[in-house]
């Protein structure tokens, strides 16, 4: 599957990359909202992004806000991948149309559960 990694950390983006890859996944890479939906115009056969909630100039939320709320087969599915903990938080990506949250730090095991809940198999 082809997946949409959004987070200003480049660091994080590699580490999530090297565990999609070992995945047998292919990754897209944005470092803020505005450029995951460049990515998304260029890429519209993404179909997982796994996005950060803390960026510069388009926070994940105005990213899920820009996809719209409502789950439907024409978007891809989306785990928040964020510091931020708390239920209210996690509560409110979720209203706002994430699929999944995953709390960083956290490990491949982790990811691989989160993608396995989804639907998504191994590549």
């Amino acid at each position: 599957m082809k997946i949409l990694v959004v987070d200003d950390s480049a660091p994080m983006r590699s580490l999530l990359r090297q565990m999609l890859k070992k995945m047998g996944h292919s990754v897209t890479e944005a470092v803020n909202g505005k450029e995951g939906l460049e990515q998304l115009n260029v890429h519209p056969d993404i179909g997982l992004i796994l996005l950060d909630w803390n960026m510069p100039e388009m926070d994940g939320m105005q990213l899920l806000d820009a996809l719209g709320a409502k789950r439907s087969n024409k978007r891809p599915r989306i785990i928040i991948v964020s510091t931020e903990c708390e239920a209210g938080k996690i509560v409110q990506a979720m209203e706002r149309g994430a699929d999944e949250y995953i709390m960083k730090p956290f490990t491949s095991e982790i990811l691989e559960e989160k993608l396995s809940i989804l639907g998504i198999a191994r590549g």
